[in-house]
């Protein structure tokens, strides 16, 4: 069986960490390189960098970024935020980066899934996926969450696996930093939906809630901010309450 993973995300604003609370409220949560570091050392699999209010003026600080990131971490990260062409993925993938994630530009133009999956492999593509529940449905949003859609979140998510992407990155917006735990029921029905791996994030408060999104679905990791950033979850001691759960985990 495939392990779990446990993935700290990184929102980067003008080079620094944030976090917020249902995409508001935002707040710094320290040097992104340090917590980079930081997490490599605590045991973390993976990374994820987002660049929330991502726009052409900061791309250039965004691949300087990932250049120190990428020379002082040794596990895989991925990055997005203001990703739309195929040119820029490789601006973010030659910088260091080993997966690109995409959101709003995949929804205004989803060939640029197949496109960036055909140059880097499927594998470097995550499709992030932020929903809310809307009218008794998951609903996708763009546009970090300001801008509806008629999109259905696992209508989209196996539209996104078919297109090329290797991943599904899904975060609830209804859970997003309220540490209530995951949205366990859409994150079942997309991880059961789609044949690629599915990361399930928003709403991380306890180490039950871990548990209880890897054993109540099928998503291969879970990602979380504010309780990984501040120090509620230490992911060393997260790491091994899983474990005495019987959830396949590096340790």
């Amino acid at each position: 069986m495939l392990k779990k993973r446990i993935i700290p995300c990184l929102d980067i604003k003008n080079g620094r960490t944030v976090k917020g609370i249902n995409f508001l409220e935002i707040r710094d949560a320290g040097d992104p390189v340090e917590l980079a570091k930081r997490y490599v050392e605590e045991g973390a699999d993976e990374l994820v960098f987002l660049d929330i209010t991502a726009t052409l003026e900061n791309r250039k600080t965004l691949t300087e970024l990932i250049t120190r990131i990428a020379s002082e971490i040794n596990i895989p990260f991925t990055v997005g935020g203001g990703i739309n062409t195929l040119e820029d993925a490789k601006m973010i993938i030659d910088s260091g980066a080993d997966k690109i994630s995409l959101n709003s530009a995949a929804i205004l133009r989803p060939e640029l899934i197949t496109e960036i999956a055909r140059f880097f492999g499927n594998q470097c593509v995550v499709l992030a996926v932020d929903t809310k529940f809307v009218n008794d449905e998951w609903i996708v949003f763009r546009s970090g969450g300001t801008i509806i859609t008629d999109l259905k979140a696992t209508d989209w998510a196996q539209k996104g696996a078919e297109l090329g992407a290797g991943e599904i990155l899904l975060t609830s917006m209804n859970n997003d930093g309220t540490k209530n735990g995951f949205a366990v029921d859409i994150s079942k029905a997309v991880s059961e939906a789609v044949s690629i791996p599915v990361i399930a994030s928003g709403g991380a408060g306890t180490m039950e809630h871990f548990a209880e999104v890897f054993t109540q679905t099928n998503v291969t990791a879970a990602l979380a901010a504010s309780v990984f950033h501040f120090g509620q979850i230490p992911i060393p001691d997260l790491k091994q309450y899983l474990k005495t759960k019987n959830i396949p985990i590096r340790i």
